[in-house]
C-alpha cells in the first residue's frame, strides 16, 4: 500500500515537472517568436500593424518631399524659365561660333562672342546672381570693363603695338581715304535721329559706320549706357550689347560686304591700275611719327585721348628699338586677354530680353547701310583724286575700300580682289594706308561726337 502510494507520488511529481518546464519553455521563447513574426496574440497583432502603419506614413511622407524637391529643381532649371527669344539668341550664337570657325571669318571675336551670346541666354531664375544685368554676378564685373569703357583703349594698345605705320607716313595723302570713308558714320548718325533715337544714342550708334568694335564699344559705354539722364528727365537707352554687336559682325563680314561694292562701283580699267611701290620710310620717320600723331589728332579732339593716346603709345613701344618686352605683351598676351573678356561680357549682354526689340533690329538695319555707305564713300573719293594726280600718281580705287576701320581685314580683301584682276599687282601695303587711317579717323570722330554729346 505504501509502495503504490510512493509510485503515485512520483508520477505526479513528474508531472507537475514537465507542465513547469514546458511554461518555462513558453515563457523564455515568447520574446523570439514575438521577433521573428511567429506570434498571433492581439497584443503582437496592434503592436505589428502600428509599426507598420508608422512605415507606411514615413515612406509616403519621403515620396512626397522627393516629388517636391524634384518640382523644385525644375523651377530653377532652364527649361522651366525658356522662352522663345532664348532660343533665338542661342541659336544666333551658335551661327557665330559656326561662322568663325567654319568660315574663318574673325575667329578671335566670333567664337568669344558666340559663346558670350550662348552664356547671356541661358535661362535663369532672377536674384540667383547669375545673369550679367544683376548686380554681384561674376559676369556683372566683368562686364564692367566694358561699361566703363576700360576694354576698348587697352585693344587699341595693343593695335598700336602691331601695326606699321610706314605706308601712311611714305604717302601721306591716302589720309585722305580713311577720313572719307567716315562719311558712314555721320549719315548713320543721321538716320538713328530721322527713326527716333536721342542725340546721345544716335551718335553711339552713328559709330557703327567706321566699322571699328572697340571705338563702338566705348562711345556706347558713354553715351548709350542706360545710365545718363536727358535734359528732359528721360533716361538714355542701354545699348552697348546691340551696337558692339552690330560693329564686330560687319567686321567679320568684310570679305563678303565688300567686295561685291567694289566690283560695282569700279571699272576693270581702273582695277588694273598699278600704284607705284611706296617710298623706304626711315626708323627715326617711325619714331617721330607716334609722337607727333599723338598730338595733332589729340589736339584736334581732345575726347578720343584715351583712344588714340593708347594707339600711338603702343606704336611708340613698338618702333623704339628699347621697349620689345613691353611692345611684345601689348600684342600678344595682353591683348589677347582683353579680348576674351571683351567678346564673352558683349555677347553675354545680347539677353534676349533686352535684345531682341525694335531698336535693335533697327540698329542692325543702319549698320548695314552704314558699312555699304563707308566703303562706297573711300572708293569714290580715291576715283574723284585721280581727277587731279598724273597718270604716274594716280590711285587704284580699290584701295580706298580700305578706309573702313576693320585692321587689316578691309587691306586684305583690297589685296585679294586686285590679285583676281591682275595675279601681279600687290595692294596690300597700299591698302594698308588707308586702313590704319580709318582706325585714326573713326577714333576722331569718335571724340567730335562724345565732345559734343557727351
Amino acid at each position: 500500500m505504501f509502495l503504490h502510494f510512493e509510485l503515485t507520488k512520483t508520477k505526479k511529481m513528474k508531472k507537475v515537472i514537465l507542465i513547469f518546464g514546458v511554461l518555462s519553455l513558453l515563457i523564455f521563447a515568447r520574446p523570439a517568436l514575438a521577433s521573428l513574426g511567429l506570434l498571433s496574440n492581439s497584443a503582437n497583432k496592434e503592436t505589428t500593424i502600428s509599426v507598420a502603419d508608422t512605415e507606411s506614413d514615413a515612406e509616403v511622407s519621403f515620396i512626397s518631399e522627393a516629388i517636391g524637391g524634384v518640382k523644385q529643381f525644375y523651377q530653377y532649371s532652364g527649361f522651366a524659365n525658356a522662352e522663345s527669344g532664348h532660343m533665338i539668341m542661342l541659336l544666333i550664337g551658335i551661327i557665330f561660333i559656326y561662322l568663325g570657325i567654319k568660315f574663318d571669318y574673325e575667329p578671335l571675336l566670333l567664337v568669344p562672342i558666340g559663346t558670350g551670346v550662348l552664356f547671356g541666354n541661358i535661362p535663369f531664375v532672377a536674384g540667383m546672381q547669375t545673369g550679367i544685368y544683376e548686380t554681384g554676378s561674376v559676369l556683372n564685373y566683368l562686364y564692367f570693363g566694358v561699361v566703363k569703357g576700360i576694354y576698348p583703349p587697352i585693344i587699341f594698345l595693343g593695335i598700336g603695338a602691331m601695326t606699321d605705320f610706314s605706308s601712311l607716313i611714305a604717302n601721306p595723302k591716302l589720309m585722305l581715304l580713311g577720313a572719307a570713308a567716315q562719311i558712314g558714320v555721320f549719315t548713320t548718325f543721321i538716320g538713328a535721329l530721322y527713326l527716333g533715337f536721342n542725340l546721345p544714342e544716335a551718335g553711339a550708334i552713328g559709330i557703327i559706320g567706321g566699322a571699328d568694335g572697340p571705338t563702338a564699344i566705348f562711345i556706347s559705354s558713354k553715351l548709350a549706357n542706360g545710365v545718363n539722364v536727358l535734359a528732359d528727365g528721360t533716361t538714355v537707352k542701354n545699348l552697348i550689347g546691340p551696337i558692339a554687336i552690330a560693329a564686330y559682325s560687319y567686321m567679320a563680314l568684310v570679305p563678303v560686304i565688300q567686295p561685291p561694292i567694289m566690283k560695282l562701283l569700279t571699272t576693270k580699267k581702273e582695277r588694273l591700275i598699278r600704284m607705284k611701290p611706296p617710298r623706304a620710310v626711315s626708323q627715326k620717320e617711325k619714331m617721330i611719327f607716334p609722337v607727333v600723331a599723338l598730338l595733332l589728332t589729340c589736339f584736334i579732339s581732345p575726347s578720343a585721348l584715351p583712344l588714340l593716346g593708347m594707339l600711338f603709345f603702343g606704336n611708340l613701344l613698338k618702333e623704339s628699338g628699347r621697349t620689345e618686352r613691353l611692345a611684345d605683351t601689348a600684342r600678344t598676351k595682353l591683348i589677347d586677354i582683353v579680348t576674351i573678356l571683351l567678346g564673352l561680357t558683349v555677347g553675354a549682354s545680347t539677353q534676349a530680353d533686352i535684345f531682341i526689340t525694335k531698336d535693335s533690329m533697327m540698329i542692325f538695319a543702319l549698320g548695314a547701310g552704314s558699312f555699304v555707305i563707308a566703303t562706297a564713300g573711300g572708293l569714290l573719293f580715291a576715283k574723284f583724286m585721280n581727277l587731279f594726280l598724273k597718270d604716274e600718281d594716280k590711285l587704284n580705287p580699290l584701295i580706298g575700300a580700305a578706309g573702313v576701320s576693320a585692321v587689316p581685314d578691309s587691306a586684305r580683301v583690297v589685296h585679294h580682289e586686285g590679285l583676281k584682276s591682275d595675279p601681279h599687282n600687290h595692294l596690300l601695303m597700299h591698302a594698308m594706308a588707308p586702313n590704319v587711317s580709318g582706325v585714326i579717323g573713326s577714333a576722331i570722330a569718335a571724340g567730335i561726337i562724345l565732345s559734343f554729346l557727351g
